[in-house]
């Protein structure tokens, strides 16, 4: 049944049963993979899909009222951004210990306060990954060495200048401004 321009679809939500799969790519962090999928009108439709693993983001706040943020360059959007740390989920590993193994890898602390804020999808409209975000306070210096490729530069910004920087667009990737704003509720309610 084709709809008018005038015509409204129903406003109800329906599964796209996969007809047809493809994996184009497979990468060490990623997957790509290309369904076919089954329209309710009959039809369909392609769906790529990009795997990645479960992650974390971590706020950590220090004693002061500082948030250790990290500044890294990304290639993807060749840029240097201003981001919470972050990090993929090992195989086998829970979200708290990978939360405890990021934070000592990007920002050289560990946290004897470690709070899980929430998870969400990064990007559902493509993309599998899950990330999980944490609030990490009574912080101690603890350092891990930091993955061979990555070059971070540890960034303090005091808590009230957060959603400034974040309406300004200093910070701006979706991960640490939703992490941070679900660690500022917390904060702000306790």
């Amino acid at each position: 049944m084709k709809l008018s321009r005038t015509e409204k679809r129903p406003a109800v939500a329906v599964a796209e049963p996969t007809v047809t799969t493809a994996t184009p790519y497979r990468g060490e962090l990623i997957t790509v993979r290309v369904d076919t999928v089954s329209l309710p009108d009959g039809k369909e439709a392609v769906r790529e899909i990009v795997s990645h693993p479960s992650s974390v983001c971590i706020v950590p706040v220090d004693f002061q009222g500082n948030v250790l943020l990290v500044r890294q360059y990304r290639k993807a959007v060749e840029s240097f951004l201003l981001e919470a740390p972050a990090g993929k989920m090992e195989a086998d590993e829970n979200p708290d210990a990978t939360a405890l193994r990021e934070l000592q890898e990007e920002v050289g602390h560990t946290a004897s306060g470690l709070q899980a804020l929430g998870s969400f999808y990064v990007a559902p409209g493509w993309c599998t990954q899950m990330m999980h975000a944490y609030l990490a306070t009574d912080l101690v210096q603890a350092r891990l060495d930091a993955d061979d490729d990555e070059f971070i530069e540890v960034v303090r910004v005091p808590l009230v200048d957060i959603p400034g920087k974040i309406a300004g667009g200093e910070i701006r990737d979706a991960k640490s401004i939703a992490s941070l704003l679900l660690a500022m509720r917390v904060l702000r309610d306790n």
